[in-house]
């Protein structure tokens, strides 16, 4: 019987993410997809700065980027193509180093991840393949596998398995995990059309058109690649909304047969949900597996990445250490209030869309002196973890300042744990990798400006606590650190 550190089901971004993370420690790893070949129509088609500092850790971004365009923002307009809302996302580099939206084509992402997992020895792909069974123990998990071309059925030992298969989660069933219905269900249609030659009146971001007889959706993406989405009423069947001629009578006032080639059509149910148990022993849920929220955000996807950025440092240390269930406890709580969040979010948004809700959807809408609406973008904290919570600063992610023109986590990017602090370097275990604040001016304007004399980074950029004073140093020492050096 074949032994693995981590099962993963499922190679879609989240589990080909997470299978890189782990590939960066050398550990063996089984991923297991039910398809038989790779998905080649567009799918996700929005991700932010967080996620590409995620990418970056993984080191795709030089070749990735050239298949990505920033994202300007939304527009929200009403019935009447009036502007009622918008949300810009600025031309200009963030805190963590790279723009604050992009816009990709998925199978080029993909390709990009499953590409970097060749050059990892210990990493095994098995498609055509469904998970059948789990039985997981105190220190392992049987896993029995049944391969759909010669119907046989294996068996293969993990210590770890990482449900990423999805919506309709295999891995969920098996640990009896259900769905809590958060509010928002709603079957759309999903078109997606190359443009056979360029269409300057076609808008360069996204429109979300608000308007309750036909709430729809625009999105300039990559290349020529154009899509629209909209709301199918009740009185639609979804054969009637599938048809070409439908579809082109949709897009009359933007487009023309003639004008380009119709590349997939689909028909979604948005849905937002999250599942109450993220976890069994070692058996965990990830992506879609363990959440759904609409798209109205272009959070789906990159909520999945967070999700196996935090999990994946934390089954790394205890395949090198210790077993650690109680720091492998804070993987739930820590992720579920802030994709929560995300998803209450844009539940809110989809109501504006529908003309049925408020325009404070984030609470950060703010009114030019003409009446224009402005929205900001969201950064929820991480929930209750590890750290203590009277620590302003935890659950935050840490910037990555620029220094002699490279990112600062290029220092860091196979590292376990960084320690930034100019002060208490002796104080601390010699596993903690050290940089002198003082090398980057950026970085000593930020200890400044925060009034602490370092602070403590995970390997997935959150900080786990500040540090003020020896007390401080004391109490990490004696609190968070054995779980993590």
């Amino acid at each position: 019987m074949k032994k693995y550190d981590v099962l993963i089901v499922g190679l879609g971004p989240t589990g080909g993410t997470l299978a890189n993370l782990l590939a960066l420690h050398g550990f063996s790893i089984l991923i297991v997809e039910k398809e038989k070949s790779f998905y080649p129509l567009p799918r996700a088609v929005h991700f932010d700065d967080e996620i590409m500092r995620v990418f970056q850790t993984i080191g795709i971004t030089k070749k990735f980027l050239k298949h990505t365009i920033i994202n300007k923002g939304t527009k929200f307009v009403n019935s009447k193509n009036k502007e009622v809302l918008d949300w810009p996302r600025p031309r200009a580099v963030t805190e963590n180093g790279w723009y604050p939206s992009y816009r990709f084509h998925q199978p080029d992402l993909e390709r990009k991840l499953r590409g970097r997992l060749k050059d990892f020895r210990k990493v095994v792909i098995m498609q055509n393949t469904e998970v059948m069974k789990l039985k997981a123990s105190k220190d392992i998990v049987k896993v029995s596998l049944k391969n759909f071309k010669n119907k046989k059925i294996n068996e293969v030992v993990s210590k770890y398995v990482v449900g990423c298969d999805g919506a309709r989660s295999t891995v969920r069933e098996q640990i009896g995990s259900k769905f809590k219905n958060l509010g928002f269900t709603q079957k759309w249609a999903v078109v997606d059309l190359i443009l056979k030659k360029e269409k300057k009146e076609l808008p360069d971001r996204t429109i979300q058109y608000s308007n309750p007889k036909r709430p729809a959706t625009y999105c300039r993406n990559v290349g020529k690649r154009r899509r629209w989405e909209f709301a199918i009423r009740n009185n639609e069947s979804e054969k009637q909304v599938m048809s070409n001629s439908y579809i082109w009578n949709f897009l009359k006032p933007w487009l023309k047969p003639k004008d380009a080639v119709m590349e997939r059509k689909t028909i979604y149910t948005f849905q937002s949900a999250i599942s109450m148990k993220w976890n069994k022993g070692r058996v965990f849920l990830a992506g879609d597996a363990a959440h759904l929220m609409p798209p109205f955000m272009g959070q789906g996807m990159c909520a999945g990445i967070r999700d196996v950025s935090n999990l994946a440092w934390k089954i790394a240390h205890c395949l090198k250490n210790e077993h650690s269930e109680k720091l492998l406890n804070t993987y739930q709580s820590e992720r579920f209030s802030n994709v929560k969040e995300y998803i209450k979010t844009t539940v809110k948004m989809g109501e504006f869309v529908n003309a049925v809700g408020t325009s404070n959807i984030t609470g950060k809408v703010s009114s030019s002196p003409d009446g224009q609406k402005s929205m900001k973008s969201i950064k929820p904290k991480l929930g209750k973890g590890l750290g203590k919570i009277k620590d302003k600063f935890r659950g935050k992610i840490f910037p990555q300042f620029l220094n002699n023109g490279n990112n600062l986590d290029v220092k860091f990017s196979k590292k376990p744990l960084l320690l930034l602090s100019s002060k208490y370097k002796k104080s601390l275990p010699k596993k903690i990798n050290f940089y002198k604040n003082k090398s980057n001016k950026k970085l000593s304007k930020f200890f400044e400006n925060t009034n602490c004399e370092g602070f403590i980074i995970r390997p997935d950029r959150f900080i786990l606590a500040s540090i003020k004073n020896s007390k401080d140093v004391e109490i990490l020492k004696k609190e968070n650190l054995r779980l993590l050096v």
